[in-house]
């Protein structure tokens, strides 16, 4: 903006949802206060989100959130959801299923992705069947996660994969039955069409944006309330057992991905975006003493061309 070029930028959802949730599970007052200071740049993220002519978000439910925590106008805030390539993440029927698999993905170690609940879940679901979990993500020792996996005993019963290539993580999916995102809070979740665009049943949480990605309780995906480990465990028992349930929501939630949440509705929501902040920011120029006629400076880029570091 110094520079005098429009600046459109994305905000995923609001930090202060990490900070919130982190400080209510914190484990004592050391932690909390710990917590509280680490996050303390979220007062920078509000300035430099009011600060934005035109802001991008990824879901209603971040739009309603961003608008609450950081008071960004309502008007300067849009949606364009994130997406998955369909034609990559896709079902791969010469890959056998794998009884009692289940996958989810933690990329951290933190209180809003709920593996806890789903690993309180899986301990539960053990005592009734057999069941495997595995985790797209690493293993942190001495973390969080690892200190449920041994006080429950887990050990045997859990796998983490990292450093994997696509192809993998989409064999991942097709090996197992069930997917779980049983996340706190998404303010999207990409994991969670990842699996539903490789045909895998999903089990999630009404944790942030999960019920507008997901779509509606047994149609396109087996919904839970967050933090809920009786629920977690009842509905991942309800899929196990019933294949023709796992195949009807699988083949549906494919479909909701491909009408709704591939990259080509990205590309275009946010090539709409460009354009119209180009086209505020000209009207602007123009109306200034001395604008009208001038091109602004960026307008120098190659016709055609639209890309972010135009707008």
């Amino acid at each position: 903006q110094r520079a005098g070029l429009p600046v459109l930028a994305t905000i995923h959802h609001p930090i202060t949802v990490d900070r919130r949730l982190e400080m209510e599970h914190a484990e004592n007052a050391w932690k909390r206060l710990s917590k509280g200071r680490w996050y303390g740049f979220t007062r920078m993220q509000s300035r430099v989100a009011n600060a934005l002519p035109r802001v991008l978000t990824v879901s209603q439910n971040s739009l309603a959130d961003i608008h609450a925590d950081h008071g960004v106008p309502l008007d300067r805030l849009h949606v364009v959801p994130v997406g998955v390539d369909q034609d990559l993440f896709r079902p791969l029927p010469e890959v056998g299923r794998i009884k009692g698999r289940l996958i989810t993905t933690a990329s951290a170690d933190v209180t809003m992705k709920g593996l806890r609940y789903l690993l309180e879940a899986l301990a539960k679901l053990r005592t009734e069947c057999h069941v495997e979990l595995v985790v797209i993500g690493r293993l942190k020792e001495g973390g969080p996660s690892a200190r449920i996996i041994d006080e429950l005993g887990l050990r045997d019963a859990v796998t983490f994969v990292t450093g994997v290539s696509d192809q993998r993580i989409i064999e991942l999916y097709s090996e197992a039955e069930v997917a779980v995102v049983p996340s706190l809070y998404e303010g999207f979740s990409l994991p969670a069409i990842e699996a539903m665009s490789c045909g895998v049943p999903l089990v999630a949480t009404t944790g942030g944006a999960l019920p507008e990605v997901v779509g509606a309780d047994n149609e396109t995906a087996l919904v839970v309330p967050p933090a809920d480990v009786e629920a977690l465990a009842a509905k991942i028992a309800l899929a196990l057992d019933d294949a023709e349930l796992r195949a009807r929501i699988g083949a549906a939630g494919r479909q909701r991905v491909i009408e709704r949440w591939t990259w080509r509705h990205t590309a275009v929501g946010t090539v709409e975006h460009y354009r119209a902040l180009l086209a505020e920011t000209a009207h602007v120029q123009a109306r200034r003493p001395g604008g009208a006629g001038q091109a602004p400076r960026y307008r120098r880029a190659r016709p055609g061309i639209t890309s972010a570091t135009e707008a």
